[in-house]
């Protein structure tokens, strides 16, 4: 199974969802799920906490470049959080419709 779960944060909710219908319509993921989340952080020698929102796309190894420079192209922060998580294992049709609709 080459399937992908691509983590990359956001600081706002409007962010989250323009994002991820974004890249669900590029076809560079099949699903994007939104999570609020508080972060803590260093950034620039202080020490940061604030409201974040998690996405994770669902996506194929294949398509990680494209996903990757797609987050980056609309993503407001300037070092964005962007890492991919292999998926070892999951449901054979689930994994078939993840596959399918990232063609």
């Amino acid at each position: 199974m080459a399937a992908l779960a691509v983590y990359t944060t956001v600081g706002s909710r409007d962010d989250a969802v323009a994002m991820a219908r974004t890249v669900v319509e590029r076809r560079l993921a099949a699903c994007a799920q939104i999570d609020a989340i508080e972060s803590v952080y260093r950034w620039e020698g202080r020490l940061q906490q604030e409201a974040e929102f998690r996405i994770l796309f669902k996506t194929e190894a294949a398509r990680y470049a494209e996903l990757e420079a797609a987050i980056r192209e609309l993503h407001a922060y300037e070092l964005p959080a962007i890492y991919a998580v292999a998926v070892e294992r999951a449901d054979a049709a689930y994994a078939s419709w993840v596959k399918e609709e990232v063609r």
